[in-house]
């Protein structure tokens, strides 16, 4: 699609997500009947191509030097946002703490710490290596679709306006797809996590993919679905109207205005 460049997500439309790209990807459930995960090889990392695989429910996933290796695994690990409850230990921390969160205000800096070894992985079934997968050609991948308006992070910023966590993933329209998030200081990353469940509540995203389990994400509430169930959700879902979260559009929020009813304030 020539003009995709010049697009942001308010402005593609559900019925054009699936054929951005220039490759056929194959229905995972068909190619793959036996969940081993893997569903294809090959392509690139454009902009259009990673929308497309991601309406199909598929994400790319290898190390670098390697071939792109498309996934969609089953089950498929999700995390409902309404559903969504902090431990009592993380409001108390949050109340005390005279930390910010932010949107979309340090992109860069998230993506590149989340590179980096002492990260915290949405999950940590990741291809052999310590977080190899966040490599040069995914990291300029990703940043490609920040400046186009999919991709989101959310920081976590200490009283000296320190980064010290955060987290980043894309968005299209009623789906949150998570990819990695760090912290540099303790619970950090949780609290990045809250701001995202809040926001996603906010702007009627319904359902957050954290791709694999894992007992970090599970400890937060997340679960599993049948990778049938999931597919099905996501065709709805890419379908739903939700409100854009557009770059550079949110101040500082404070993490003690989490637990309130409308802690970010939304520009429609």
């Amino acid at each position: 699609m020539g003009n995709f460049t010049q697009q942001h997500e308010k402005h593609i439309t559900p019925e054009t997500l699936k054929s951005l790209g220039r490759y056929d990807f194959p229905d995972p459930i068909s190619i793959d009947p036996d969940g081993i995960g893997i569903v294809a090889m090959g392509g690139d990392l454009a902009p259009e191509t990673l929308i497309s695989a991601y309406a199909q429910g598929l994400f790319p996933w290898f190390n670098e030097d390697e071939p792109i290796a498309w996934w969609c695994p089953e089950p498929r690990c999700v995390i409902i946002p309404s559903a969504y409850q902090p431990s009592k230990s993380l409001r108390k921390q949050a109340n005390r703490e005279r930390w910010q969160v932010t949107l979309n205000q340090a992109f860069d800096d998230v993506i590149h710490s989340c590179s980096l070894p002492r990260s915290d992985s949405l999950n940590d079934n990741q291809p052999e290596g310590e977080h190899t997968w966040i490599h040069d050609e995914m990291i300029e991948a990703y940043t490609k679709l920040h400046a186009q308006g999919f991709a989101h992070s959310i920081e976590v910023w200490d009283e000296a306006g320190q980064l010290i966590g955060g987290l980043y993933g894309l968005k299209i329209n009623g789906i949150y797809f998570g990819e990695s998030m760090f912290h540099r200081a303790s619970n950090a990353s949780k609290l990045a996590f809250w701001g995202l469940m809040r926001l996603c509540e906010q702007s009627n995203v319904a359902l957050v993919d954290c791709q694999l389990p894992n007992d970090h994400l599970m400890s937060l509430g997340a679960t599993t679905l049948p990778r049938a169930d999931f597919l099905t959700q996501l065709d709805n879902l890419i379908g739903s109207q939700s409100v854009p979260w557009q770059k550079h559009s949110h101040k500082s929020l404070s993490v003690s205005l989490l637990d309130s009813e409308s802690p970010w304030q939304l520009e429609l």
